[in-house]
């Protein structure tokens, strides 16, 4: 492993920098395809794209996942859309206009090569997409239609109602499928994966357990992907479904992978507000709501908790139009949520007391539905207007919506060059479990596109490119180093089991560990309340290993013990978060520290110091990473302070 950070970004023009690589970069012919044996962790939207093409050009193909089918993955939460510059509606939009807004979006701290790469290959994505049977909604001619998102003042995001994330999964699932039916690609559905396997400095296997069975195997291959999405469940209640967990990316820092960019989170503003203490989950209202619904709180702390239908129109305040006039409601996702932050701390929120707090802000439709119609309305968001009233009881058509922030996607990860290896030779990662080409604030609608991308047009690219020109001596099952491995993981799990004094679920340690982090590495942050987060999390860390109740032990299925090695890698990272928050001395896109902002209460970053990816290299103590940089150049925009108003 080597802790120089090279990106191996190209140089000219920007326009032909990806054009250009690929032109250069070595190719393994068809024939030669089929000696080489591929791992591919995660089969989500960037996952099974990945395996699905990597099968189709020859190489054989495994494929894990912990879900009992590779449909389960996350993916399918995505709502509202996928970003590309079609310009079907003559609205000026562009591959340059895409590329500014999500490098702007990202707060200037992701790559210009990359960037730019994802938003050209975005078109081909819609195509492939399109030539799958992804059902994108229509206009009346024919043309796919396309809706507004945060951030942008063009209509580019594409999408299938509100279940966008599911088709775009199925079309990636189908298309995985017939890879699976054709013998490229094996599938190994309830397996998860506990460590990774180096021989010789580079990624050669993996260690996974079957969830159903308890057993342990070796798998080696001539590289390993990982595409295991992001982290966002340390915070506990998250919008992420509960199985998402840090393992593999965790696991592969600690043996060596750099880790960038950790306290990068992303707080959507749309989501369903807590309502018990013992809530176990969040639920995403999409993004596109925001289109049409219009967001306020009332004037008056003594109006919370009346009917908002008796609340009169000048006694409401519509704060996001009121602050950003340009672009209102759609403002990106970090402003709205800080806001809803503030004028709830104000003590103007809506909704369920929370600890002495209402946390929630209205979703107003009333408007829409006056100007287009109800029937309207339900074609655009009939879906999610069911799932909410499901949820809460209430017909959002009657009354409005109570919204407020919580997390739901993490842009820090494994630290990847431009080919989407990581600082282990050998390893990639791809979508959400890469640190991401956008930084510091993912726009709306990019998650999708960001993983697609990889997968189907970026990794199947880099990855025979890394085959071609690396010797690759033949590995076994009972490799010194596999069985090493295989021992350490053994080990871990007898510990789990064996604990001096069991006590506690690995679930009562989980939503401790989440309450530290969204007080004090949440929306916002300050050097007092990290520093006190560091205090607490090693001592969190200690009581685990010593409580942490285990029932039975790991020969057979074992749900705890599952928890319980997903909640121990939790409670690293989250130190490891709290770490690159506290260094991090400015403001930037989801990272917002209270000490760092503009008069007006707008993040206020730091080029000078501040223009660079922080890698973190595991140490051997978990308080003590080394920090690796790599400095940020712009030579096509010139980074400039946010301003959507």
């Amino acid at each position: 492993m080597t802790t120089e950070l090279n990106s191996k970004t190209p140089n000219g023009q920007l326009e032909q920098r990806w054009t250009q690589h690929k032109a250069a970069i070595k190719l393994v012919a068809p024939a030669n395809r089929r000696k080489h044996q591929i791992i591919i962790v995660g089969t989500g939207l960037a996952g099974a794209s990945a395996a699905a093409t990597l099968g189709e050009q020859g190489y054989n193909v495994k494929n894990f996942c912990f879900q009992d089918s590779p449909r389960r993955a996350h993916s399918i939460a995505a709502q509202g859309g996928i970003n590309a510059a079609k310009n079907y509606q003559n609205d000026n939009d562009s591959i340059w206009r895409l590329f500014y807004d999500t490098i702007k979006g990202g707060d200037f701290r992701s790559r210009e090569s990359n960037v730019f790469r994802l938003a050209e290959v975005a078109n081909s994505i819609i195509d492939q997409a399109v030539a799958q049977g992804v059902p994108f909604a229509r206009e009346y001619g024919g043309l796919l239609a396309n809706r507004s998102f945060g951030g942008a003042q063009v209509s580019r995001t594409f999408y299938a109602r509100g279940q966008t994330g599911q088709q775009l999964l199925l079309g990636a699932y189908q298309a995985l499928s017939k890879q699976v039916e054709a013998g490229t690609v094996t599938m190994y559905p309830r397996t998860e994966m506990l460590d990774l396997i180096i021989v010789d400095g580079k990624a050669r296997g993996i260690v996974t357990r079957d969830l159903v069975s308890g057993r342990l195997d070796v798998h080696m291959a001539d590289c390993v992907v990982l595409a295991t999405g992001g982290y966002g469940n340390v915070f506990y209640l998250s919008t992420n479904a509960k199985g998402s967990n840090a393992t593999a990316i965790l696991r592969a820092y600690r043996r060596g992978a750099l880790f960038a960019n950790p306290c990068y989170t992303q707080i959507h503003p749309t989501c369903i507000p807590q309502s018990g203490d013992y809530q176990s989950k969040l639920t995403l209202m999409s993004e596109s709501l925001r289109n049409d619904g219009r967001v306020w709180v009332p004037k008056d702390s003594s109006d919370c908790s009346k009917n908002p239908r008796q609340i009169p129109e000048d006694r409401r305040d519509y704060y996001l139009e009121r602050k950003y006039p340009a672009f209102g409601n759609l403002v990106p996702r970090d402003i709205a949520s800080r806001s809803a932050k503030a004028v709830c701390d104000e003590g103007r929120g809506v909704g369920h007391e929370i600890e002495g707090q209402r946390r929630g802000v209205y979703l107003d439709f009333s408007d829409a539905i006056r100007r287009l119609g109800r029937k309207e309305v339900e074609e655009r968001y009939g879906n999610l207007f069911e799932m909410y009233e499901r949820i809460t009881g209430e017909d959002p058509y009657e009354v409005p919506m109570r919204i407020y922030p919580a997390t739901h996607y993490t842009m820090g990860g494994l630290w990847v060059d431009y080919n989407l290896m990581t600082t282990i030779e050998g390893l990639f990662a791809i979508g959400e479990a890469n640190f991401s080409d956008h930084g510091a604030n993912r726009l709306g609608a990019s998650a999708l596109m960001q993983g697609l991308a990889d997968g189907y047009f970026v990794l199947p690219y880099t990855l025979p490119n890394y085959l071609a020109s690396t010797e690759l001596k033949p590995v076994s099952e009972d490799h010194p180093e596999a069985v090493s491995v295989m021992k350490e993981v053994q080990g871990n799990i007898e510990k789990l089991c064996n604990t001096p004094s069991p006590k506690h679920s690995p679930d009562w340690f989980h939503r401790k560990l989440g309450s530290i982090i969204w007080e004090h590495c949440g929306m916002s942050r300050t050097a007092a309340g990290l520093r006190q987060a560091l205090k607490e999390i090693p001592e969190l860390r200690e009581q685990f290993w010593n409580e942490v109740q285990i029932p039975e032990n790991g020969s057979g299925m074992n749900q705890t013990l599952e928890k319980a090695g997903r909640v121990a890698d939790f409670l690293e990272l989250g130190e490891l978060m709290c770490i690159d928050a506290l260094h991090r001395e400015e403001s930037c896109g989801g990272h917002f520290r209270e000490e760092h902002q503009t008069p007006e209460g707008e993040a206020k970053r730091n080029d000078a110091a501040f223009s660079y990816v922080a890698a973190w290299e595991h140490s051997g103590n978990a308080a003590y990473p080394t920090l690796h940089k790599e400095n940020l150049n712009f030579e096509f925009v010139t980074p400039s302070q946010r301003s959507y108003k």
